[in-house]
Order: C-alpha cells, then structure tokens, then sequence
C-alpha cells in the first residue's frame, strides 16, 4: 500500500519513491547484513517440496527446557520393568494404537491435529551443549563451546537463521522469542540462543514479559513451583507488559536499549520519527525505527485485552499467556516464534519428578497447547502454521533417586531419544515417526536428527535448500544441514 505523498519543496528533503511495504522489506533484509538481491532470489527461487506456495507460513517453536521425560508424557512403556514404565498410566488418543500419559487428556483428544516423532536422538546429556543443539538444529559443537556461556563463536540458533534469511511481513520482526530468555539458577545465560557466528546484531529479538526468579519454576501464578519442595515467598504474579530488545548494533543512542512497548513507545513515537527523518539514522536503521512504532505491535504483545474465555482456554498462567501471544505474533506475521515454557530448566525433574510432572507441568502444558490447536484450527490459521515442541533432551529410561536434593524419584539426562511433537503447517494428524526401543532409551526405527527437525522447520518456512547465512567475516554456510523429516506431510 502506498503512502500519500505530497511535492517535495525546498525544505524537503527528495527521496526515491518506494511503497513502504517495499521500503521496510528492503531496509529489514539490509539490517540483517544481506542485499536486496538475496530477498529478490528468495522469492524467485519458490516453494520447497511438499510446501503450499504463496502461503503466509509460520512456525510456533515450543521450547521445553530442562528435558521433558519422554516415558512420562507422549511415549509410554507399559509393558517395561516398574523402575523404567514409571507411575502414569497410558491412555488411548483419537488415533487408533496410539497412547500418550494419562495427564495429557485434551491433546490425546486432539490427535488427529498433531503427530509426533518418537526417535529424535543427539549424543548430548549436558543442559548447555543440549540446548545449543536443539536451538541451533546442529549436533556439532562449535570450536570455543562453552557449557558456562555464549560465545560469539557459537552456531545461530535456528530463530536467527530464519531472521537473517526471511524478510519482515509489515512492521514486525520476523522471528521473536518470548516470555523470557533461558536463564541457568545461577545466572548463568545458557548457550544456543543467539546468533553467534553471524554476529550480534543478528540476534532474535526477546521478548521479556516473565520475571526471572531463581527459585521459582513453572507456569506462574497457577502451577508454581520448587523441585525440591523448598519454603518460598510468595511467587511471580505478573506477566509484564513485554520489552523488546533490539540486536546489538542496530540503533543509535535511544534504541541501544529497550524500548517499552506501551508507556515508552507512546513518548518516544514522535522522537524517533523525527531523528529518521533528519538523517541521524539511515535508511536501515529507520526500518527499525518502523518496526517499533508501529501501533500494530501494541495489539499483538499485549494479551491482556483478550476474550476472557479464550484466556479461561489458555489459561491464566504464563504458559497460556505466552502461547496467546505467540498466535496472536504468527496471525500478526511474524514468521517464527519460539516460546520457552519454563524458566531455569523448569523440566529438568531430577527427582519429585511425578508429583511434580502430575501437578504442575503436564496440566498447564497439555491446556496450552490444546488451546492453541484450538484457535489456530477456528481461525483458519493451523494449516500454514507449524507447531514443533521439543526439549534439549530426554531423560533416562531408569528411574533413578538423588536423596541429598529430593524426596522422591525422578530421571536424568538423556540426548539418545526424545519425543518431539509437530501439529499443522502441512503436517497430517495422528501419525507417529520413528520408534524408541522397548525401554525408551534409543531409537529403534528411523532415528532423525536435531538437523532434521531444524530442516523441517526451515522447509515449512518455505526457504529453499539453496539458502545460506553469513558469518562475520562474510563467509556464506548453508542453512540445511539435514533432510526434513518424512511421514509428516
């Protein structure tokens, strides 16, 4: 759509004209450090395989980590030993043959919306290394990885890869990742998340609306919760009016920070419309400029505004909070969203891991995602938006027992096989990919990879095989490092 635009006068400085639809594709894809000849050759390159061309695709990336115990939730082993079957009891879904836990009811009802992948494997048991593996789509290791840190050396994750190679829809970025980044007990920011070797102003844009507590876990303010059952204060009750930081390096003095997304949006609009007009930024920090400012990124953070009984399907906490968000994000155009349920590794159930899992974390989850399937489904966007939920890892087909830290029994890391959960963007309901062995510790039938999934991820995105990123040093590396995963489609 094309701005009125009047005579330019004396005082009136004279620019090409362009739609703004075209300005802000053309100044985001120069943000991201690539040319107007990589857009033009993304789209002239068309539709991967087994992707509807000309749609509007998106992906929701769910993020759990910690490591969601595959026996525990959607692959159960009843007929294994006590000590490897686990408390739960398995239930029939939709699907005919098909069980998932007892405490997944409203999806196991929706199965023919979602299929799942059951041998996922990597060779990571480490939280670090595993969630660099699973957010990056790559089972290798970068040189200088660090369990302790990010380093710039590090693989992008797979949110700044498609950042870097798709191009904004209207005045949203097009990759986000919300409620919170992932942030270790101590302190410590976990690696994975960022875009590392392509740079730090590449990173994806986070959308901070969760407050960090180190002793807290879970879906707050419904289903919070400590693993060791430890005294606490009383807990987060707020879910924040999010911030938006931008990648380091796009802004000038004002926008090297956050910039609020409702009280500091409104007093800055008119001061950064006027800087980008007086030439203090150029043409590409002003798309920048644009994405913030417009009123359209005001609707779509804020949930708050929402039917109450959608909210009451969600539910009011921050999982459904965030899942909210994250369709309201993909309906608004925003290509990829990757939401972390669960703050500090809230999945890592070491031990008290069923009450824990019965309680707090499989209700909350298995309410969200259903809601999500649910709206996505109602207002016809389910089927060119693809929904992925993954942890770093598994855990152990034993069940196992630290009684220095917790009461009860849980299990531990495991990268040899996981579960992973796909719904829409082209993907049929009610099938299951691959099989883990009798125990639940390896695959047993066609094992795919963290390059696969990121690979699925990238084709339902509609990039082409061909795409490449570029590091630092302008030295292109191909975006598809796997085969999407077959079955699916």
């Amino acid at each position: 759509m094309t701005r009125p635009r009047t005579a330019p006068t004396d005082a009136t400085p004279r620019h090409p004209s362009f739609t703004r639809r075209f300005a802000v594709q053309a100044g985001a894809v120069g943000l991201l450090g690539l040319g107007l000849d990589h857009l033009a050759a993304l789209r002239a390159a068309g539709s991967p395989p087994g992707v509807k061309d000309g749609a509007a695709r998106s992906v929701i990336f769910i993020f759990l980590s910690g490591g969601l115990a595959q026996h525990d939730s959607f692959d159960p082993k009843p007929d294994a030993p006590d000590d490897i079957r686990g408390e739960f009891r398995p239930i029939a879904t939709r699907t005919p043959g098909v069980h998932v836990c007892e405490h997944l009811p409203l999806l196991a009802a929706r199965s023919h919306l979602w299929s799942m992948v059951r041998s996922l494997t990597h060779p990571h048991n480490d939280h670090s290394a595993g969630h660099h593996v699973m957010l990056t789509g790559r089972s290798d290791l970068p040189p200088g990885f660090s369990v302790n840190q990010p380093n710039p050396t590090d693989w992008p994750s797979i949110a700044a890869v498609v950042g870097a190679v798709s191009g904004p829809r209207g005045n949203l970025p097009p990759a986000v990742v919300l409620p919170e980044r992932l942030v270790h007990t101590t302190g410590r920011v976990i690696p994975g998340q960022f875009a590392g070797a392509m740079g730090p102003r590449r990173d994806p844009w986070f959308v901070e609306a969760s407050p960090f507590d180190p002793t807290a876990y879970g879906a707050f303010p419904e289903y919070e919760f400590d693993h060791q059952d430890r005294p606490r204060a009383q807990g987060r009750q707020q879910f924040h009016v999010p911030d938006l930081t931008l990648p380091e390096g796009l802004g000038g003095g004002r926008l090297a920070g956050r910039l609020g997304l409702l009280a500091q949006l409104d007093r800055q609009r008119a001061g950064l419309d006027a800087s980008a007009s007086t030439g203090e930024f150029d043409a590409r920090r002003r798309a920048a400029v644009s994405l913030l400012t417009d009123a359209g990124v005001r609707r779509a953070f804020d949930v708050s505004d929402s039917d109450p009984k959608l909210l009451d399907a969600y539910g009011r906490n921050s999982f459904g909070w965030s899942l909210l968000m994250a369709r309201r994000l993909v309906e608004a155009g925003v290509a990829l969203v990757q939401v972390n349920l669960g703050n500090n590794e809230t999945w890592d159930t070491h031990g008290n891991a069923f009450p824990h899992l019965k309680d707090n974390l499989l209700p909350p989850t298995d309410r969200a995602v259903s809601a999500l399937l649910d709206d996505l489904d109602g207002c016809g966007l389910l089927d060119d938006t693809l929904v992925v939920m993954a942890g770093e890892f598994g855990r152990t087909p034993r069940i196992s027992t630290l009684p220095s830290a917790y009461k009860l029994p849980g299990r531990d890391h495991w990268g040899r096989v996981q579960t992973v959960f796909l719904a829409g963007g082209g993907v049929a309901g009610g099938r299951v990919v691959g099989s883990s062995d009798r125990i639940g510790g390896y695959p047993a039938s066609d094992p795919q990879t963290p390059e696969d999934l990121a690979a699925t991820i990238y084709r339902s995105l509609g990039i082409p095989p061909t795409t490449a990123w570029q590091d630092e040093l302008g030295r292109p590396h191909q975006v598809y490092l796997g085969t999407p995963i077959g079955g699916l489609v």
